[in-house]
């Protein structure tokens, strides 16, 4: 695929050929067990190894967990590097999931690092947390701009504790997450098909409250059924023009009809994300396969594709 195009474009493309799944490689240890292997660098290893063999060549989008390489530590971060070039050698775009976010030369340095095509840990797009203001997030915005690289910033995550910070009101009214998923749109523009800085939604975020959660609600806040709705749908997708990030899919809850409830009329731009429920089926590559297969066909299903 052509290097010269933007992240929004070769994104939207290949989801398009190979379906719009992300396979999450993500070596922890109860997955080593699961698949008989030793919790050290040898047992990451095989397990990252066979997933990449398993899901580069057919799926759009592969996406590691750093966190699950740096715990072993140089080996551990060696391991990464292999696990990039090879998705990457298959065809596969790949998303790392570094969740970073700082200020001035650091936030410069931390885009250098995962960005710059001349970094041996150089990938298509990262993930960034915003909650040093999405500004601090701009040499990163710049970076990616230059070498045709991809953004996913935390928007609304699936976490319960994350509700607390994102749905939180802002002076204007709006929610933090809102005001994110609008900064962000801002740096797309009227880009097409689609811009190249995204966001990440959490399948398992409710457009509404669920009823229990709500009767909870209104007999401890003395609060009605109808404003719990209102407070638990703090999203407007409408007018997004970027690739969502969909985790929480599979074994935390997240299923492909989660998708429309969730995005509304962006869920043509989702990026759904699984990890643990494509590596259960492992070690096996067949087995794996499989499981993708059955998963792509739900997900576009449910994305009207």
């Amino acid at each position: 695929m052509p290097i010269n195009k933007d992240f929004g474009t070769r994104a939207h493309h290949l989801s398009q050929v190979r379906g719009p799944l992300c396979a999450g490689i993500d070596p922890h240890g109860a997955l080593l067990q699961h698949w008989g292997l030793d919790d050290d660098l040898a047992g990451a290893e095989r397990f990252a190894m066979t997933i990449v063999e398993a899901t580069a060549e057919t799926c759009a989008f592969i996406k590691p967990q750093s966190a699950f390489y740096e715990r072993f530590g140089s080996g551990g971060i060696a391991l990464l590097e292999r696990v990039i070039a090879e998705s990457r050698k298959a065809g596969a775009l790949v998303i790392l999931d570094v969740k970073r976010g700082d200020i001035g030369s650091t936030m410069a340095a931390y885009a250098q690092a995962y960005l710059d095509p001349a970094s041996p840990l150089a990938v298509d797009a990262i993930t960034l947390s915003p909650f040093l203001g999405t500004g601090s997030l701009q040499p990163a915005f710049d970076l990616a701009n230059a070498h045709g690289k991809g953004l996913f910033v935390l928007a609304r995550t699936s976490n319960p504790e994350g509700k607390q910070v994102q749905m939180a009101k802002r002076r204007d009214g709006k929610s933090v997450a809102q005001g994110i998923i609008d900064e962000v749109n801002e740096q797309n523009g009227d880009a097409e098909p689609m811009g190249s800085f995204g966001i990440v939604m959490g399948a398992t975020i409710g457009a509404c409250a669920s009823e229990g959660e709500a009767r909870l609600r209104e007999s401890t806040y003395g609060i009605t059924h109808t404003t719990v709705r209102q407070r638990d749908t703090a999203h407007d997708l409408s007018q997004f023009n970027g690739p969502i990030l969909v985790p929480g899919m599979g074994a935390q809850g997240g299923r492909p009809s989660d998708l429309p409830r969730v995005l509304g009329p962006a869920t043509n731009f989702a990026i759904p994300s699984y990890s643990r429920q494509i590596a259960q089926p492992g070690p096996a590559v067949a087995s794996i396969r499989t499981a993708v297969e059955a998963l792509q066909s739900e997900c576009r299903a449910a994305m009207g594709e």
